[in-house]
C-alpha cells in the first residue's frame, strides 16, 4: 500500500488552513522523509504507527515518537523515519490560524515539535484520531478534520496590521521590509519586532521560506530547475540550489529521488493562493 491524497478545507476554514495531506504506506522500503521549512505550521494526526522524528529543526530537541504532533515555523528540516509503515493526516496551518484555532501566536511553537495534545488537549486529539481511523476513505477523513477543527475556530487572528503584514510577506509577490513597513505605518525595525513576536521568525526569513516552498512544490521529474528558479523569483538556478541546501540539507535532485511519491502528491505551488486574504 502506498497512498497519498490532498484536499482543501471547507471555505470557512480557508483563512486559517491552506490544505490537508493524507498518507498511508505499508510494506514499502524503510525511508527517511525531510519535513521542510514552509510558510505553514504543521498538525499531524497519525492513524496507525507513531510518527518517528529522528531529528528536529532545533538540534537541541531530543528525537521522539508522536501519536499527534504540532510543529511551528522553522528554518531547518525535520528528519522523519519509518520502517516500511506510516500513516496519518497533516494539516497545513497558516500562521494566523494558530491564534484562530489553537489560541496562541505561532511564535510560541517556532522551531519546536510538540505533542499536539499539549495545545489541543488529550480529549480533542483522542476523539480526532478515533474518528479519522474509523473513516472509510480520504474524503471522509478530510471531512473529519473540517468538523473537528471547525469546532475550534474563533474570530481572532491577531492585531490587524500584523495580520496584513504577515499575509503580504507570505502571499508570493515581491515585498521589501521597508516598503511593507511604510504600508502599515511602522518603522522597519518595529515591523521586524512585531513579525518576529507573532511568527518566531523575521520578515525576510518568512518571505524567503514562502518563496522556497512555492519553488520546491513546482519541482517535478522533467521540469527544468532553471525554469522553476526563474518563475519563483530566484536570480538563477544556483540561487535556488543554495536555498535548497540551506533549508533541506540536500540538493533538489537528491530530494526528488528520495521522495518521489511524496513530491507527486504535493499540492501545486499556487494551490493555496487567493484563499487567505
Amino acid at each position: 500500500m502506498d497512498e497519498y491524497a490532498w484536499s482543501y478545507p471547507v471555505p470557512g476554514l480557508r483563512p486559517w488552513i491552506g490544505h490537508y495531506t493524507g498518507y498511508r504506506q505499508r510494506g514499502v522500503a524503510p525511508a527517511l522523509h525531510r519535513g521542510l521549512p514552509s510558510p505553514y505550521l504543521t498538525l499531524i494526526f497519525t492513524l496507525d504507527d507513531p510518527l518517528v522524528v529522528a531529528a528536529h529543526p532545533d538540534p537541541c530537541q531530543a528525537p521522539g515518537r508522536y501519536r499527534s504532533l504540532a510543529g511551528g515555523l522553522h528554518l531547518a528540516p525535520a528528519l522523519i523515519t519509518h520502517d516500511g509503515r506510516q500513516s496519518g493526516v497533516q494539516v497545513a496551518l497558516r500562521p494566523l490560524g494558530c491564534r484562530a484555532l489553537l489560541g496562541l501566536p505561532a511564535a510560541e511553537l517556532a522551531n519546536l515539535d510538540v505533542d499536539a495534545a499539549a495545545v489541543l488537549g488529550d480529549r480533542f486529539v483522542a476523539e480526532t484520531r478515533d474518528r479519522l481511523r474509523s473513516a472509510p476513505d480520504w474524503p471522509a477523513r478530510f471531512g473529519v478534520l473540517d468538523a473537528m477543527l471547525g469546532g475550534l475556530a474563533r474570530a481572532d487572528d491577531g492585531p490587524p496590521r500584523v495580520g496584513y503584514a504577515v499575509r503580504r510577506l507570505l502571499g508570493g509577490g515581491p515585498v521589501s521590509v521597508a516598503g511593507l513597513a511604510g504600508e502599515v505605518g511602522w518603522s522597519p525595525r518595529y515591523l521586524t519586532d512585531r513579525i518576529h513576536a507573532e511568527l518566531g521568525i523575521r520578515p525576510k526569513e518568512a518571505a524567503r521560506v514562502a518563496r522556497f516552498d512555492r519553488a520546491r512544490r513546482a519541482i517535478r521529474p522533467g521540469v527544468r530547475l532553471a525554469d522553476v528558479a526563474a518563475t519563483h523569483g530566484y536570480a538563477d538556478q544556483s540561487h535556488l540550489v543554495r536555498d535548497f541546501r540551506a533549508f533541506a540539507g540536500c540538493a533538489p535532485s537528491r530530494w526528488l529521488a528520495d521522495e518521489f511519491g511524496f513530491v507527486q502528491a504535493l499540492p501545486p505551488p499556487d494551490a493555496d493562493d487567493g484563499v487567505h486574504d
